[in-house]
């Protein structure tokens, strides 16, 4: 079992012994352009939505106080 494991450790190190690290950009093209953009106004739409609920909620409730 433990053979196994260091064999598997002495592949991998084999493998990545040439590796060198670079920086990749972002590219819109390829890595599709819209994706960030529909997720920033989900999450924009989601914090509006909090707040009417709670102006809502308080308005029910009248003059207590706001809880979170």
């Amino acid at each position: 079992m433990i053979e196994k494991i260091k064999d598997k450790a002495k592949s991998a190190k084999e493998l990545y012994k040439d590796y060198k690290a670079e920086v990749v950009e972002y590219d819109p093209e390829i890595d599709g352009s819209k994706e960030h953009m529909v997720r920033e106004l989900m999450l924009d739409e989601k914090e509006r939505m909090k707040d009417v609920l709670s102006k809502l909620k308080s308005k029910i409730r009248g003059n207590d106080k706001e809880r979170r």
